[in-house]
Protein backbone atom coordinates (compact mmCIF):
# COMPACT_ATOMS: atom_id res chain seq x y z
CA UNK A 1 0.00 0.00 0.00
CA UNK A 2 2.83 2.43 0.87
CA UNK A 3 4.49 2.00 -2.52
CA UNK A 4 1.22 2.44 -4.41
CA UNK A 5 0.40 5.64 -2.53
CA UNK A 6 3.90 7.02 -3.13
CA UNK A 7 3.62 6.23 -6.84
CA UNK A 8 0.24 7.95 -6.85
CA UNK A 9 1.96 11.11 -5.57
CA UNK A 10 0.44 11.15 -2.09
CA UNK A 11 2.89 13.22 -0.06
CA UNK A 12 1.40 12.06 3.24
CA UNK A 13 3.02 8.69 2.61
CA UNK A 14 6.36 10.35 1.96
CA UNK A 15 6.21 11.53 5.57
CA UNK A 16 5.38 7.98 6.63
CA UNK A 17 8.33 6.70 4.59
CA UNK A 18 10.57 9.26 6.25
CA UNK A 19 9.42 8.23 9.72
CA UNK A 20 10.04 4.57 8.91
CA UNK A 21 13.45 4.77 7.29
CA UNK A 22 15.15 8.06 8.20
CA UNK A 23 17.05 6.77 11.28
CA UNK A 24 18.46 3.74 9.45
CA UNK A 25 19.33 5.75 6.34
CA UNK A 26 21.01 8.42 8.45
CA UNK A 27 23.15 5.65 9.93
CA UNK A 28 24.24 4.57 6.45
CA UNK A 29 24.98 8.14 5.39
CA UNK A 30 26.80 8.98 8.63
CA UNK A 31 29.32 6.21 7.99
CA UNK A 32 30.46 8.19 4.94
CA UNK A 33 29.78 11.76 6.06
CA UNK A 34 31.08 12.55 9.52
CA UNK A 35 29.36 15.87 10.19
CA UNK A 36 25.78 15.53 11.41
CA UNK A 37 24.39 18.61 9.67
CA UNK A 38 25.88 17.56 6.32
CA UNK A 39 24.64 14.00 6.77
CA UNK A 40 21.14 15.32 7.44
CA UNK A 41 21.33 17.40 4.25
CA UNK A 42 22.25 14.26 2.31
CA UNK A 43 19.38 12.43 4.00
CA UNK A 44 16.96 15.11 2.80
CA UNK A 45 18.41 14.88 -0.70
CA UNK A 46 17.93 11.11 -0.54
CA UNK A 47 14.23 11.50 0.16
CA UNK A 48 13.86 14.08 -2.60
CA UNK A 49 15.49 11.67 -5.06
CA UNK A 50 13.32 8.84 -3.77
CA UNK A 51 10.17 10.90 -4.22
CA UNK A 52 11.13 11.94 -7.74
CA UNK A 53 12.08 8.45 -8.87
CA UNK A 54 9.63 6.26 -6.95
CA UNK A 55 8.02 5.17 -10.21
CA UNK A 56 11.29 3.42 -11.12
CA UNK A 57 11.07 1.16 -8.08
CA UNK A 58 10.14 -2.44 -8.92
CA UNK A 59 9.09 -4.50 -5.90
CA UNK A 60 9.83 -7.70 -7.84
CA UNK A 61 13.55 -6.79 -7.95
CA UNK A 62 14.04 -6.06 -4.26
CA UNK A 63 12.80 -4.46 -1.09
CA UNK A 64 11.95 -0.78 -0.83
CA UNK A 65 14.44 -0.19 1.99
CA UNK A 66 17.29 -1.74 -0.02
CA UNK A 67 16.43 0.47 -3.00
CA UNK A 68 16.32 3.64 -0.87
CA UNK A 69 19.49 2.60 0.98
CA UNK A 70 21.28 2.41 -2.38
CA UNK A 71 20.00 5.91 -3.23
CA UNK A 72 21.26 7.16 0.15
CA UNK A 73 24.68 5.57 -0.34
CA UNK A 74 25.04 6.95 -3.87
CA UNK A 75 23.88 10.41 -2.79
CA UNK A 76 26.49 10.43 -0.01
CA UNK A 77 29.22 9.37 -2.46
CA UNK A 78 28.14 12.08 -4.90
CA UNK A 79 28.26 14.64 -2.09
CA UNK A 80 31.80 13.58 -1.11
CA UNK A 81 32.98 13.76 -4.70
CA UNK A 82 31.50 17.23 -5.07
CA UNK A 83 33.18 18.38 -1.85
CA UNK A 84 36.52 16.98 -3.01
CA UNK A 85 36.18 18.97 -6.23
CA UNK A 86 35.39 22.14 -4.30
CA UNK A 87 38.40 21.63 -2.02
CA UNK A 88 40.63 21.07 -5.01
CA UNK A 89 39.49 24.36 -6.51
CA UNK A 90 39.99 26.16 -3.20
CA UNK A 91 43.55 24.91 -2.84
CA UNK A 92 44.87 26.04 -6.19
CA UNK A 93 48.20 27.66 -5.62
CA UNK A 94 48.41 31.43 -5.69
CA UNK A 95 50.90 31.15 -8.53
CA UNK A 96 48.36 29.32 -10.67
CA UNK A 97 45.61 31.78 -9.85
CA UNK A 98 47.77 34.85 -10.41
CA UNK A 99 49.05 33.39 -13.67
CA UNK A 100 45.48 32.89 -14.86
CA UNK A 101 44.50 36.42 -13.82
CA UNK A 102 47.53 37.98 -15.49
CA UNK A 103 46.99 35.89 -18.61
CA UNK A 104 43.30 36.74 -18.92
CA UNK A 105 43.43 40.33 -17.65
CA UNK A 106 46.77 41.87 -18.55
CA UNK A 107 47.45 45.19 -16.87
CA UNK A 108 50.23 47.53 -17.80
CA UNK A 109 50.93 50.21 -15.28
CA UNK A 110 52.31 53.42 -16.62
CA UNK A 111 53.51 55.64 -13.81
CA UNK A 112 53.15 58.65 -16.08
CA UNK A 113 49.41 58.17 -16.46
CA UNK A 114 48.53 57.49 -12.84
CA UNK A 115 50.30 60.53 -11.46
CA UNK A 116 53.07 58.88 -9.46
CA UNK A 117 55.84 60.90 -11.07
CA UNK A 118 54.11 64.16 -10.23
CA UNK A 119 53.49 63.00 -6.69
CA UNK A 120 57.14 62.02 -6.23
CA UNK A 121 58.16 65.57 -7.08
CA UNK A 122 56.90 66.69 -3.66
CA UNK A 123 59.67 64.67 -1.98
CA UNK A 124 63.00 66.14 -0.93
CA UNK A 125 65.73 65.24 -3.48
CA UNK A 126 67.48 62.66 -1.24
CA UNK A 127 64.21 60.78 -0.57
CA UNK A 128 63.22 61.02 -4.21
CA UNK A 129 66.56 59.54 -5.31
CA UNK A 130 66.28 56.60 -2.88
CA UNK A 131 62.66 55.91 -3.84
CA UNK A 132 63.58 55.99 -7.53
CA UNK A 133 66.50 53.59 -7.09
CA UNK A 134 64.53 51.10 -5.01
CA UNK A 135 61.06 51.13 -6.58
CA UNK A 136 61.67 52.13 -10.17
CA UNK A 137 65.16 50.78 -10.82
CA UNK A 138 64.96 47.68 -8.65
CA UNK A 139 67.92 48.20 -6.33
CA UNK A 140 67.92 46.71 -2.84
CA UNK A 141 68.35 48.93 0.20
CA UNK A 142 71.88 47.57 0.69
CA UNK A 143 72.78 48.33 -2.93
CA UNK A 144 71.45 51.89 -2.56
CA UNK A 145 73.49 52.32 0.62
CA UNK A 146 76.65 51.21 -1.19
CA UNK A 147 75.93 53.20 -4.33
CA UNK A 148 75.17 56.46 -2.51
CA UNK A 149 77.78 55.76 0.19
CA UNK A 150 75.39 56.43 3.06
CA UNK A 151 74.56 54.21 6.04
CA UNK A 152 71.92 51.54 5.54
CA UNK A 153 69.91 53.00 8.44
CA UNK A 154 69.75 56.35 6.62
CA UNK A 155 68.46 54.65 3.48
CA UNK A 156 65.74 52.90 5.48
CA UNK A 157 64.77 56.08 7.34
CA UNK A 158 64.58 58.24 4.22
CA UNK A 159 62.59 55.57 2.41
CA UNK A 160 60.17 55.28 5.33
CA UNK A 161 59.66 59.06 5.52
CA UNK A 162 59.14 59.22 1.76
CA UNK A 163 56.47 56.52 1.90
CA UNK A 164 54.74 58.19 4.85
CA UNK A 165 54.71 61.53 3.01
CA UNK A 166 53.31 59.94 -0.15
CA UNK A 167 50.73 58.01 1.86
CA UNK A 168 49.50 61.22 3.47
CA UNK A 169 48.57 62.53 0.01
CA UNK A 170 46.34 59.53 -0.66
CA UNK A 171 44.22 59.97 2.46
Amino acid sequence: MLIEELKAGNSFYLHKLYDLYAPALLGIISKLIKYDDLAEDVLQETFVKTWKSINKFDPDKGKLFTWIARIAHNTAIDFLREQAGVRKLKTLGIDMVSFQVEKNYPVNYNTDTIGIKELINILPPSQKQILDLIYFQGYTQIEVSERLQIPLGSVKSKLRYAILLLRSHFN
